[in-house]
This record gives structure tokens, sequence and C-alpha cells, in this order.
């Protein structure tokens, strides 16, 4: 069935920001504890995805919760602060112009496990605000991915929308959403048993015409 809307994730689906936010954690690391952790690009393809409290849980498992949390928060701000100073193209091959046509053809939305102004700092770095209608995450609700997708789609009133995503995690919240899961195979991890798989974003046009 065609979808009435597609919503996306970003992180190992739209881009791979993962080189700078190692950057920007081992410094927030370094500033903020006297932890021997410090981070790769690999490592964070394995963790982005979940919430960030999860993501504290997992690489901080030795700090009290509260300075766990406070860790991660500072984190963010510094990732925050790179990727806005920074002047690379994180975007995967031909991210922009697909995108671009398909908001032509499909209203188009962002769900991710991020902090608070994530999205909006994508969308400014990439100059692709004009294409997205809405976007939710954990940090301006509380809630966690497959709650946001509903609350997006109940919002702007969707009734057949399909999720982008690359881990597994990404297809358990279309799942507990109750759409269907596009697979970004390109991206941080494989999926089982996916409805739609993409080999290149740009495949989505193909798989969705305009």
């Amino acid at each position: 069935m065609r979808p009435d809307s597609i919503i996306l994730d970003i992180d190992g689906t739209l881009w791979n920001s993962t080189p700078i936010v190692a950057e920007a954690w081992n410094k927030a690391v370094t500033e903020n504890s006297n932890l021997p952790l410090r981070f790769t690009a690999y490592q964070l393809t394995q963790l982005f995805g979940r919430p960030l409290d999860v993501i504290a849980d997992m690489v901080f498992p030795d700090l009290e919760a509260e300075k766990r949390y406070a860790l991660i928060e500072a984190c963010g701000k510094q990732e925050h602060a790179f990727l806005s100073a920074s002047t690379q193209n994180l975007l995967y091959p031909g991210v922009a112009d697909t995108i671009r046509k398909l908001s032509k053809s499909f209203p188009l939305f962002i769900v991710s496990n991020c902090q608070s102004g994530y999205i909006e700092l994508f969308l400014e770095k990439t100059g692709l605000s004009d294409c997205i209608t809405d976007f939710e995450c954990p940090g301006n609700t509380g809630v966690g991915k497959g709650p946001n997708i509903r609350l997006v789609m109940e919002r702007n009133r969707l009734k057949a929308s399909v999720y982008v995503g690359d881990i597994e995690g990404d297809h358990a919240a279309a799942t507990e959403a109750g759409i269907p899961f596009c697979h970004a195979a390109y991206g941080f991890g494989p999926v089982k048993n996916p409805d739609y798989v993409i080999q290149n974003f740009s495949d989505l046009l193909t798989l969705f015409p305009c």
C-alpha cells in the first residue's frame, strides 16, 4: 500500500555524525570526569538509536545515576557545539536531493531518539527545514520512539505512514507504532524481517515513486 507520509530516523539513516560526536563526547568525559573511557566512531554506531539515558546506563555504569545522567548531558552539549562548528557534509549520498524530491509528493517527518535541539541542528546544517513538516524526540516528550511516532501521526492526522530507520530498535519502534518499517541497510545495524529494504537512501524514490 502506498504510504500517505514518510517518517525518518536521523543517525545511520540520513547522516553519520559519529566521528565528530566521538570527539565531542571524549572532550566532555575528560572535562567532567576522571573516567579513562574514550569513544570511537564505531562504538557510537553501536550505541546510537537508543535514548540518551539508556546510553548513559550502558557506558557509565560505575557512576551514580545523578552523575551518570549529568555526564551524558554534558556529552550532548559538546556534541551540539562540535556539530554546529563543523563544515563537513555528514549526509549519506543522495539524501538531500532525495528528500527534496520526496517532499513534493509526501509529507516528511523526523522522529529520533535524541536530545532537544538535535533535530533542529540537523535541519539547520543541511538546509532541509522546508522539506520536513514536523518532528519529535524524547528530549521534548520524555517518551520513546514508538510513542513519538504515534504522536507525530496523531497530531498530523496521518493514516498510513512508513518509518525509515537503520537498526532493530527502529524496527521495534515502528512495530510498536503499528506502521511498516523500511530498513536503511547501509546504516548502523542489521534488521530481521523488515517490510522494505533500501541499499541507498535514493532507493526510496523507486520504492515510493513520486
